[in-house]
């Protein structure tokens, strides 16, 4: 607890910040003292693959602190896969709650992590399979694409219409 609050820890990648991330982070601060922790590039790299992050840390901490909910934001260490690396965080931030979404993975392990301190794991926001950083790429990527498409199309007809006009074929 941090001057009678509890203190509230978020951790994620929040690579380009949507409306699910805004409602996620307004439940966990509705709980206390709420401290961010943002995946490092390495990490991000690690867990959603190549291309990714299409923001370094920086920035995605800069978009977190924009938006004024958090009452701390910082990047998440490098070597953060292991329980360890978990649990070393965990005893130096000693927070009293992981807030968490309920499509979390590992909720069982993070639930014994923060036991051993003292705290719990709330789930604090419902999981919306709509909206998502993933899918929001992938529909740029379409859009993209269709573009690319369109402009190709559109270029080879008038590259056609120019020849003709030429009085070539």
């Amino acid at each position: 607890m941090k001057n009678g609050v509890e203190k509230v820890l978020v951790t994620g990648v929040f690579d380009i910040v949507h409306q699910e991330h805004r409602a996620f982070l307004r439940d966990a601060k509705k709980l206390g003292y709420l401290v961010v922790g943002v995946e490092s590039d390495l990490r991000v790299r690690q867990i959603k693959g190549e291309g990714r992050p299409i923001h370094p840390a920086a920035i995605r901490v800069e978009q977190l602190q924009k938006l004024a909910i958090a009452d701390e934001i910082f990047v998440l260490p490098e070597l953060f896969s292991s329980p360890d690396d978990h649990r070393l965080l965990l005893a130096q931030l000693r927070p009293d709650i992981l807030a968490v979404s309920a499509h979390t993975k590992h909720i069982d392990k993070k639930q014994r992590l923060m036991q051993e301190i003292g705290g719990r794991v709330m789930i604090v926001r419902e999981h919306n399979p709509a909206i998502s950083t993933t899918l929001l790429l992938e529909s740029r990527q379409r859009s993209q694409r269709a573009d690319r498409q369109r402009l190709e199309g559109g270029m080879s007809t008038v590259h056609k219409k120019e020849l003709k006009h030429n009085g070539k074929k």
